[in-house]
């Protein structure tokens, strides 16, 4: 596949500059049809054996594409809706509450830190979100105690866009690791086998539909299911015992749609084999035209798909402008920063589009 190939799959990038994947990623076309064909089944008969056999065959389809995705058994993958619904069925299945302690950093998305503190446990913060990314391990580590039960923390950091080293982190404690990947699965080469937990989020940089993802789950006998639905059980009883179902889909809660289902593997097949290394040269290009052009870039080199900059004026209004101009990012609310995703379908042109955007707006 050609990069001209890969990048017509997608038909918003006909129109626009559209750098915007850290919060949903672009739509390609098969995708679109998948989903659109697929959709024809809720026609019915939607509650014919044939058709729940059928969705249950995607569903098995389904985890194996996404663990080959990050490295890992499809025995280990529960498919979820989002990342907060992962990290949920992890904080319940260690029964995290009250006089427990979990450490995180200060550069998560809401998705993690709501439900660890909603959990009751003392939230201890490692402030990553103004230091160098080298420092991040060390900054981490000194939040860590010997009362700590978890270590939630995100692959790449939505806020900074910089990689947290996992490996080193993983190494060095001996409590379990919950690792969002909501901004490094599909942008940047994942391994998950060594970590406990890893949450996948579908319609990010997979491009897929909302409303899908996955959680990795390394021990699923070594979890407890701790909210059951009725995907938890292969055999039950009439007070509610049961007897969980094999790996981690006992930890699944909802019943996915057939055309989602459709759509995040139509988006799982469609990716080209270089996608990694196009979207990393397109990020270091990304900063160095912003630097080049005057702006606080944040993000260091080296690092993922997510470019960061400060923007002393209003960065919703800076947004809203450069939608109208056709190019699409997001703020960062809170923080005074903008942030551009640049993927394997980015192209030199909508770099010149937002950093030319940036200037009408400067001037």
């Amino acid at each position: 596949m050609t990069f001209a190939d890969a990048r017509a799959a997608f038909p918003v990038l006909e129109r626009w500059a559209y750098l915007n994947a850290g919060s949903m990623g672009p739509m390609a076309r098969s995708t679109y049809d998948a989903m659109a064909a697929e959709a024809k089944a809720e026609l019915g008969p939607r509650g014919g054996l044939e058709a729940f056999r059928a969705i249950l065959a995607s569903r098995e389809r389904l985890r194996a594409l996404i663990a080959g995705e990050i490295g890992v058994d499809a025995g280990r993958i529960a498919l979820t809706t989002s990342t907060s619904e992962a990290c949920r069925i992890v904080l319940a299945g260690l029964e995290v509450g009250p006089g427990d302690e979990v450490v995180t950093t200060d550069a998560e998305h809401f998705g993690m830190l709501g439900p660890l503190h909603a959990s009751g446990a003392n939230v201890r913060v490692a402030a990553l979100r103004d230091r160098p990314a080298a420092e991040a391990l060390e900054a981490i580590l000194g939040e860590v105690t010997p009362r700590t039960r978890l270590i939630a923390v995100s692959h790449v950091l939505w806020i900074t866009g910089h990689v947290v080293p996992l490996d080193e982190l993983k190494d060095a404690v001996s409590v379990p690791l919950l690792v969002d990947g909501a901004q490094s699965v599909g942008a940047i080469p994942v391994a998950a086998e060594p970590f406990d937990f890893y949450t996948v989020s579908g319609q990010k940089w997979l491009c897929g539909p909302v409303s899908t993802g996955a959680l990795y789950v390394r021990d699923p006998d070594g979890l407890r299911v701790g909210s059951p639905s009725y995907f938890s059980q292969a055999s039950y009883e009439a007070n509610g015992a049961f007897v969980p179902r094999d790996g981690a889909a006992r930890f699944e809660q909802n019943w996915i749609s057939s055309s989602s289902i459709a759509g995040l593997e139509a988006a799982l097949a469609a990716t080209p084999e270089w996608r990694f290394e196009r979207g990393r040269e397109l990020a270091e290009r990304c900063r160095g035209l912003l630097l080049d052009a005057g702006h606080a870039v944040v993000t260091e080199p080296g690092h993922g798909t997510l470019v960061a900059f400060r923007w002393e004026a209003d960065t919703t209004a800076a947004v809203e402008q450069l939608y109208a101009d056709g190019v699409v990012i997001r703020d960062l609310p809170g923080t005074g920063l903008l942030r551009a995703s640049c993927g394997y379908w980015t192209s030199e042109d909508d770099l010149r589009r937002l950093v030319a955007g940036l200037g009408r707006l400067a001037g």
